[in-house]
């Protein structure tokens, strides 16, 4: 029997275009691996409202079993451990899962290993939640869910996770119009272009996602800002010529919008939360 008509099977692979522009430099583990300093200097944590929601409308035990895909350096694993759960790292960057170990290694409940969505090394049946905060767009959909699938618990489910940036703010406009669109590159549109998010159908199949958001907010310094621009997959190496130009432009900005030595980001956090549907 076939699987079930989604519309979203009508849309462009986004993703497949995304995730080819960087096999040339070797995937997104090996362009990540050179940006893991920037990324735990200056990415933002997760708002207490969403491990609240996970916990009620997931109804987690105290050892609830968690795999957290693409962890990455941590931001959102350590929020899952603070809960008292039991939650594994999976992240393909070895750079970027040395530094998620060394944040969190002491924890109670706490593990990595090398994975990916497509490929998570852990048994059949065996968790009570996925979560996958800021790295759906680099999964194959289809690929993922039949894995995620393996791996959930009968109640298991799947919680998608974005910190979106406020674009209306002035500080995010500047950004994107004097630094991000600029410099970002042919990457940085082909990131854009997935931004819709219309791959998330064709991941829960016939099953409808339930959304949730908050506001959420991340104040940096002069440093830190640079490091959160330079975190972005699309920029170039800070070493570059034109690393060099866009370093200049964020710190002219960051004197601009600056007040009592710090900037201030906001973000909107996203939930989407079900269980993929079986494949007919």
């Amino acid at each position: 029997m076939n699987e079930p008509e989604n519309p979203s099977k009508a849309r462009p692979d986004t993703g497949a275009a995304l995730r080819g522009l960087y096999e040339p430099q070797g995937g997104v583990r090996a362009i990540f691996g050179a940006k893991t300093a920037d990324y735990v200097a200056s990415r933002p944590d997760y708002p207490q409202a969403l491990f609240e929601a996970l916990a009620h409308e997931c109804a987690l035990p105290t050892q609830a079993q968690i795999a957290d895909i693409g962890a990455g350096t941590g931001l959102l694993t350590q929020g899952l451990l603070a809960r008292g759960w039991a939650a594994c790292a999976i992240e393909p960057s070895a750079e970027m899962r040395a530094a998620c170990d060394a944040q969190l290694g002491a924890l109670p409940g706490y593990s990595s290993a090398a994975g990916s969505a497509e490929a998570i090394p852990l048994p059949d049946a065996s968790l009570d939640l996925i979560t996958a905060a800021q790295a759906f767009h680099w999964f194959e959909p289809r690929a993922a869910r039949a894995e995620m699938l393996r791996v959930l618990k009968p109640s298991g489910q799947v919680a998608l996770i974005w910190n979106d940036r406020q674009s209306d703010q002035a500080l995010q406009r500047a950004l994107n119009d004097e630094v991000f669109g600029p410099f970002g590159g042919e990457r940085r549109g082909a990131l854009l272009a997935h931004e819709d998010r219309g791959q998330v159908g064709a991941f829960f199949g016939s099953t409808a996602p339930r959304q949730w958001s908050w506001p959420h907010q991340h104040a940096l310094d002069a440093a830190g800002l640079r490091s959160l621009v330079f975190s972005r997959s699309y920029m170039p190496r800070p070493d570059s010529e034109a690393g060099r130009a866009a370093a200049a432009a964020v710190d002219a900005l960051f004197q601009r919008f600056a007040s009592g030595g710090e900037v201030l980001l906001h973000y909107t956090t996203v939930l989407m939360l079900g269980r993929p549907a079986a494949y007919a």
